[in-house]
């Protein structure tokens, strides 16, 4: 099944870390979170992708061209480096498409961009490409098919700590406690899309905005509440807390 991956916004609360290299390039470890996310997709027998390039495309493509795969993978070095024969590899059976969408293309602009490299796919996957989870995909994957809906997402609880509040119309707080104690989801960015989401998506439309507004009307839109590891890196400190985990070996992504 095809794998679409936004990899064009700006990522401006990663800025501070970086303001020469688009965050799906942003190193967890020797690899970006792009390759650890298409790595997770390939294990589950997913390795076709098509990656929705904007700002800093021609950095993403350059990265492909130039893979090392001695980097991550086990090899022999012999006769002062002439040879290298690699015990191992990551991406010899991957197929990545490299797609130009626009520098300030929204993600339902960058979707209809690469409609016609879907052709044939009457079901596809979607993600944002800057979240990692352990999710059982494939069982992820039959379930959101066998309920027949237009579009469905993963729903998962906010990595980051907040404080969820109520109150009433004076200003009054009613309660203030720890989203994870509160019945609090939000979208974790793995889509699973059936073809007929196109014709939701109006000229310039945002993907999550006015056509799942009208797949929520027509009861077209499911999503799947998942409690198991899943992080976002939005920020600098969501960076250094992957890297942590990445320097710990606790590594729950990695399959």
């Amino acid at each position: 099944m095809k794998v679409v991956l936004f990899c064009g916004g700006f990522g401006t609360r990663m800025r501070e870390h970086s303001e020469t290299i688009p965050k799906p390039l942003v190193e967890i470890g020797y690899r970006p979170i792009i390759w650890h996310l298409m790595k997770y997709y390939a294990h589950h027998g997913h390795t076709e992708f098509i990656l929705c390039l904007g700002y800093g495309g021609n950095l993403i493509k350059d990265y492909f061209l130039k893979y090392d795969e001695c980097v991550s993978n086990n090899f022999v070095f012999s006769s002062g480096g002439k040879t290298i024969e690699l015990l191992n590899s990551d991406i010899n059976d991957w197929r990545i498409t490299f797609v130009e969408t626009g520098i300030h293309a929204n993600l339902g602009q960058r979707l209809t961009a690469v409609r016609r490299y879907l052709e044939g796919e009457g079901v596809f996957l979607v993600n944002y490409s800057d979240g990692l989870t352990d999710l059982p995909l494939n069982d992820y994957l039959e379930r959101c098919i066998a309920k027949g809906r237009s579009a469905s997402f993963l729903s998962v609880r906010p990595s980051q700590s907040l404080h969820a509040v109520s109150s009433d119309e004076s200003g009054n707080v009613l309660t203030i406690k720890p989203v994870p104690e509160s019945d609090f989801w939000i979208n974790g960015g793995f889509f699973v899309l059936r073809k007929e989401i196109f014709d939701y998506i109006g000229d310039g439309e945002e993907l999550v905005g006015a056509p799942f507004q009208r797949l929520i009307r027509e009861k077209g839109l499911y999503t799947y509440k998942y409690r198991g590891f899943w992080a976002s890196m939005d920020t600098y400190k969501d960076k250094l807390k992957l890297d942590s985990l990445w320097a710990s070996g606790n590594v729950p992504w990695v399959l």
